[in-house]
């Protein structure tokens, strides 16, 4: 039996965050955390959010690391407490928005972000939680939408929280807040997504209307990825970027695959998490080829390419293009590293989407191939 479940309220198109007030008042909260990062700060981005929402008297916390920590939410959470906050405003890419997806857990939890876990058995024990405003400001999390909190814990280890509970329940996404992303981070990010509508699309559930969108989300990222990155003034490509965004964050119920199962556990060596799926996207997609039924053909059409053409050393052309490591070793990565990281990813819960089943000795394959 497929479940089919659509999803929280969206704002989508330039000058959308202005509705932030309006969205503010439909949740009742009266004294929001605002959330975001150093580099949004920097940006000169968080100070008019800030203004805009003045006469609430936001808290603020702007210290979300680049993966964010168990740390960092201990920190917000404290304020979110002393300031007698009701709820969150989430300003920036996929780090503040699940940082603050784990402060409007713990707000509303006992315990300890370790005990909700997927692996833990964290999604039955999630609840109704702290209301969260998500407003991306980077195209390709889709944690605007998403339903995980991914985190790395004091221990080190790499944790996602997993409920549907946890989607924000309004994201405003503007286009106008990417107008400044850099080009490296344009391309990382931008191929996140790409890896979302791809993995989404091939996933083992069945979910028609997440497939229809995946695929768009495919479309739009193989048609506005590279003007978006040479120009990042572009209005067009970055509207179509965040919208591919979102559309991969739509489809996040019908699992992922290998590609996210593997960058889960290389993310607790600091790594990016869009830079590594990208690297890993071309060597899973030759691991699942002749698995996927038709689906492959499908892939190929929403891209643009030929009936024949190769997708693996498409992506892996894309990548070059847009100045991405050539591999994971480019990234740092050692191999002595590996065996460790196929042990986690094979254990990890969106391998059991992965079209073609994979165990440890799969994973190992597929990263030293990724390794360039």
């Amino acid at each position: 039996m497929a479940l089919i479940t659509y999803l929280s309220r969206i704002q989508f198109d330039f000058g959308a965050v202005g509705l932030l007030p309006e969205e503010l008042a439909l949740l009742g909260i009266e004294r929001p955390l605002l959330v975001s990062d150093p580099g949004v700060a920097a940006a000169g981005l968080v100070g008019p959010v800030a203004e805009l929402i003045g006469g609430l008297r936001p808290a603020l916390f702007t210290g979300t690391p680049a993966n964010p920590t168990e740390g960092a939410v201990l920190a917000a959470l404290e304020i979110y407490r002393a300031e007698g906050c009701d709820g969150l405003v989430a300003l920036g890419g996929g780090s503040p928005i699940d940082l603050a997806k784990a402060v409007a857990l713990l707000a509303t939890h006992p315990g300890r972000l370790a005990d909700y876990g997927i692996l833990n058995g964290g999604l039955e024990k999630i609840g109704e939680v702290a209301p969260v405003v998500a407003l991306p400001t980077t195209a390709g999390t889709g944690a605007e939408v998403g339903r995980a909190s991914v985190l790395t814990l004091e221990t080190g280890r790499k944790i996602a929280c997993v409920s549907p509970r946890l989607i924000p329940r309004a994201a405003i996404c503007d286009p106008e807040l990417s107008l400044g992303l850099p080009p490296a981070m344009t391309a990382a990010t931008g191929m996140d997504a790409l890896s979302h509508g791809v993995e989404t699309f091939l996933s083992n559930r069945v979910n028609p209307p997440a497939e229809a969108i995946a695929l768009d989300c495919v479309r739009r990222v193989s048609r506005f990825l590279e003007r978006a990155t040479a120009d990042g003034g572009d209005r067009e490509a970055r509207w179509q970027m965040l919208m591919a965004a979102l559309e991969g964050g739509l489809t996040f119920q019908k699992g992922l695959g290998a590609v996210h199962a593997m960058s889960t556990p290389l993310g607790e060596l600091g790594l990016h998490h869009g830079t590594l799926n990208a690297v890993l996207l071309p060597p899973v997609l030759r691991f699942n080829q002749g698995h996927a039924g038709d689906k492959y053909d499908a892939l190929r059409q929403a891209m643009g390419l030929a009936p024949k053409e190769d997708l693996a050393d498409w992506v892996g052309a894309l990548n070059d293009r847009l100045g991405l490591p050539a591999g994971l070793r480019a990234m740092g990565v050692e191999e002595a590293a590996l065996p460790d990281i196929a042990e986690a990813a094979a254990k990890d819960h969106l391998s059991e989407t992965n079209p073609r089943p994979a165990v440890a000795a799969n994973y190992l394959g597929v990263l030293r191939q990724a390794m360039g």
